[in-house]
């Protein structure tokens, strides 16, 4: 693969240093089919959101700020409700079908706060979703509208 041209990466971002990010790609398995790699040895089967057995992309971009939020938000409810506390994280979308894209997406975070008392609730609610605002890349990202390039390289993949 060749380099991002630095001219269009200073354009993209005049104030910030380029940072290596770890490896991440998608090798085609077939017709409208992938398989998303990183350099941990983890994989993702990505395709046509009709197809079985697959994340759709807009499904992976759902579930990555899902789960970026659960994981910004784990230490400060471990600390209140116990290190062993079950949660399921769940999230839904309103699309635009004309123009293709999602308008909002709603991040649900389910656990059983029955325990705490109102203001430790509250507390830690709170806690949680400061902690959720600095931390979640995912959230900030969309949140900061990142733009994005695409660059076909001429090459054999692989």
């Amino acid at each position: 693969m060749t380099d991002v041209d630095p001219d269009l990466q200073s354009a993209a971002s005049p104030d910030l240093e380029a940072t290596p990010s770890p490896a991440l790609w998608a090798e085609r398995t077939g017709t409208r089919s992938y398989t998303g790699r990183n350099t941990r040895g983890a994989q993702v089967l990505i395709g046509d959101s009709k197809d079985e057995g697959v994340f759709s992309p807009g499904e992976l971009l759902q579930i990555a700020l899902a789960a970026c939020s659960a994981l910004s938000a784990d230490h400060r409810l471990a600390h209140a409700l116990g290190p062993d506390f079950r949660a399921v994280v769940g999230v839904s979308n309103a699309k635009n079908q004309e123009e293709n894209r999602y308008e909002s997406m709603t991040v649900e975070i389910v656990t059983d706060l029955s325990a705490l008392d109102e203001a430790t609730r509250a507390k830690t609610l709170e806690r949680a979703e400061l902690a959720i605002e600095r931390q979640c890349t995912v959230g900030r990202t969309l949140a900061a509208g990142a733009s994005h390039t695409i660059v076909f390289t001429d090459e054999a993949a692989g």
